[in-house]
């Protein structure tokens, strides 16, 4: 089950990076909010391959609440976190400037992120 979390989560970055280089490409509601949603649904991923046999609901849990700290963390513009946040992984993990919006973006990433499991595991009846 490990193996489908990490190859879960290396389409899902994939994903994320393209709609982000081609997003001239996407419609531009898609464009505007993929990349963050696939983000939170990756850290989704993330949180299912570490903790394997807790349950979808924490894995729900732990993602909003990494995800909206790094949001949130993002308020906090000393010059070595955005020293940080300059380098392409640290603005990738980290991002650059709070966002309201990006809080529905991630809650929308997340709960995807976990109804996908929810079926995927139906299917698979695990």
């Amino acid at each position: 089950m490990r193996a489908i979390y990490l190859v879960s989560i290396v389409v899902v970055i994939l994903l994320g990076l393209a709609s982000r280089k081609y997003n001239h490409f996407l419609p531009l509601f898609v464009a505007e909010n993929a990349g963050d949603a696939l983000w939170a649904m990756m850290v989704y991923f993330g949180w299912r391959f570490l903790l394997i046999g807790k349950s979808i609901r924490s894995a729900v849990v732990l993602s909003l609440i990494f995800s909206f700290g790094i949001e949130f963390s993002q308020l906090y513009q000393a010059d070595w976190i955005n020293r940080i946040r300059g380098t392409v992984l640290g603005a990738l993990v980290l991002g650059h400037g709070f966002l309201a919006v990006d809080l529905l973006r991630y809650l929308t990433g997340i709960l995807i992120g976990s109804l996908i499991d929810r079926i995927a595991l139906k299917i698979n009846k695990v």
